[in-house]
């Protein structure tokens, strides 16, 4: 056995494990958007979630990203624990065809004609030629992340001939020999050795391949190979099992139980069938016969598929077993928590899930913000201490959920590849300092109220009706900011600078209004200071859902991300008709309501605070001063 043997099957072998993972890889960024909806959608029904199970499997080639998915999904509510158990079942099946695919490397030596085609040494040129062609001369929509596929498939069929040419040199040696006689004559060493490699490799498709391209060495027999297959279910899902754990709430880890118990309950039923069958003499005719990938790939298959059709009735089974190793934690739990639990690690490999669970936060961040803005204008009116406090938890929800979605994006950006996850990546980012602000600034408004009613100042009749205009104002921009951010609405998004315009112009012409009524002796000067916090807040609400709607336009003009100051420059210059008119058609509405409001307020009210129901009530005391 020679030292330069052994570097060949170890170059084989990393290739192949990269060509797998590259494959792999490419397979599940393509498809992550389709994933989500359509696991949402197949996993009510058991038997349509094993058989999503097995599809997804197959598609993405990898088993344990499929239960990954679902550990994630578990965690954001989007499918039930119970939900779950059929499709990890079906990825135990949906696996095999990995195997199936490198069984194609018996036809290598044994073909002519157009099989020749289908052979290892054909499919690996033509599969490399085609990726690099796709990748560095075609430019069309997902054309690196197919080339990149074909790439992978290349490169793995590359590394599975590599392993046999070396397998062959090194068969010579008798090592082979030796070693598959030592696991034929003790399962249980084979057992714990195919266990201990899927577990090392994390993958149990890339450890039975490996079994696949050593079976050319002609020293492979089913009685060796049965228990290393069997070792390989266990090794793969403990691996899964300690992914899914990882910041997972108690459902979420059930699945990765759940895994586990099924696969050991598959070490029950294959080494109890084996026994049966070979004391039965049924295995006479192959115990001891060599077995090459062809066989190794279909009795992966069987013993994966008959072992799903006698555990599938015990479902419930494994989700009870599950709810008594993994319990759930008592506690105080956010009323965002399910939120929260989503932004799960585990979805750093499919984008589109990641980003579902981005949004959702970021949009229950812009709810929050925006209730406690109106329950804190509501304040001004009619102070209430428990609305008080119900704001100030408001903000520490959302505090929380800026923080945990800040560092969930800042972890998740590494992972972005393509142009578009980068562009959202950029608006989510953004938005989500913004939608803090937000909230801050309903806090400051609510303080203010508070200040008010502690010191029994009130605004007077016309003070009160004039901020009516522009909160009304405000929250129209609100809704038209959360129609721009939940609907992707680019138009909305747009629609919203002019209404800021108007706000800065409304804010400008309330503060003039303030002056002259307490220059005429009609404003008490003590709440000077309220006033101003007050309309610092609210053109600063508008100020940042302006910059809500410059990162959702910037989503789609991604050349505007840089040069949002000129656009904004250019739009307040008059350089953009609809603009202008969308601006002059709300400067005249709420200047008109304004103007009602001066006329009806003559210097002739003097000092009076108007009627109970038109001011901002205070202490019941003498002591009251008006606005």
């Amino acid at each position: 056995m020679g030292v330069f043997e052994i570097i060949s099957l170890l170059g084989g072998l990393a290739m192949f494990l990269y060509g797998m993972r590259l494959m792999s890889g490419s397979l599940k960024e393509s498809s992550s958007g389709t994933l989500k909806k359509v696991m949402e959608k197949f996993t009510r029904n058991p038997f349509t979630g094993f058989l999503l199970g097995v599809a997804v499997t197959a598609l993405i080639q990898s088993s344990t990203a499929t239960i990954v998915i679902t550990s994630g999904l578990v965690a954001a509510g989007i499918i039930k624990a119970k939900n779950s158990v059929g499709i990890i079942i079906g990825a135990n099946v949906g696996t095999t065809v990995t195997g199936q695919i490198i069984r194609l490397i018996d036809l290598n030596g044994s073909s002519s004609g157009w099989l020749r085609i289908f052979q290892p040494s054909t499919l690996a040129p033509v599969a490399l030629i085609a990726g690099i062609i796709m990748i560095m001369f075609l430019n069309f929509r997902n054309s690196k992340t197919i080339g990149s596929i074909a790439m992978g498939f290349g490169i793995l069929f590359s590394g599975l001939m590599n392993m046999t040419a070396a397998v062959n040199s090194l068969n010579e040696s008798g090592i082979f020999e030796h070693i598959f006689t030592s696991l034929g004559s003790n399962p249980v060493l084979g057992y714990l050795a195919g266990a201990g490699v899927a577990f090392t490799l994390q993958s149990s498709s890339a450890t039975v391949g490996i079994l696949q391209a050593l079976s050319t060495s002609g020293q492979l027999t089913f009685k060796a190979i049965y228990s290393v297959l069997v070792g390989v279910y266990l090794g793969d899902c403990v691996t899964t099992a300690i992914v899914c754990s990882i910041g997972a709430k108690a459902d979420a880890r059930r699945v990765g139980i759940i895994h586990i118990i099924y696969n050991l309950c598959k070490t029950v039923l294959v080494f109890s069938g084996v026994a049966i069958a070979f004391a039965a003499g049924w295995l006479s005719g192959f115990w001891d016969k060599p077995i090459f990938s062809g066989g190794i790939a279909d009795t992966n298959t069987i013993f994966n598929l008959g072992c799903a059709v006698l555990l599938f009735p015990l479902q419930g089974v494994f989700l009870k077993l599950s709810e008594k190793i993994v319990k759930d934690k008592p506690g105080d739990r956010s009323k965002y928590q399910e939120r929260l639990d989503a932004l799960n690690p585990v979805f750093f490999s499919t984008p589109a899930l990641a980003f579902r669970s981005c949004y959702d936060v970021l949009l229950a961040m812009f709810d929050a913000a925006r209730d406690n803005i109106v329950k804190a204008i509501g304040l001004l009116h009619k102070f209430d201490p428990k609305v008080m406090e119900s704001i100030r938890k408001e903000e520490d929800e959302v505090d929380v959920m800026a923080d945990r979605s800040s560092s969930y994006l800042v972890q998740f950006s590494s992972h972005l590849k393509t142009d578009l996850h980068i562009k959202i990546m950029d608006q989510y980012y953004k938005v989500v300092t913004e939608f803090e602000r937000l909230s801050d600034h309903a806090l400051n408004i609510a303080e203010t109220a508070e200040d008010l009613d502690r010191t029994g100042l009130e605004f007077s009749d016309a003070g009160i009706k004039e901020i009516k205009v522009l909160t009304d104002l405000i929250e129209r921009i609100l809704d038209v900011t959360r129609q721009s951010f939940s609907k992707r609405d680019v138009d909305a998004a747009r629609a919203i600078e002019p209404l800021e315009e108007v706000v800065d112009d409304l804010v400008g012409a309330l503060r003039d209004n303030h002056l002259t009524r307490m220059r005429e002796g009609r404003c008490n000067v003590m709440v000077d200071s309220d006033f101003s916090n007050l309309m610092s807040d609210l053109e600063r609400i508008s100020d940042v859902c302006s910059n809500i709607g410059v990162a959702t336009v910037a989503r789609v003009d991604y050349e505007l991300a840089s040069q949002a100051h000129t656009y904004i420059s250019a739009l307040h210059q008059g350089k953009d008709e609809e603009f202008n008119a969308a601006y002059n058609a709300a400067h005249d509405e709420y200047f008109a309501r304004l103007a009602d409001i001066e006329s009806a307020a003559e210097p002739s009210q003097g000092t009076a605070a108007g009627t109970a129901d038109d001011i901002i009530e205070g202490p019941s005391d003498s002591a009251g001063d008006s606005v």
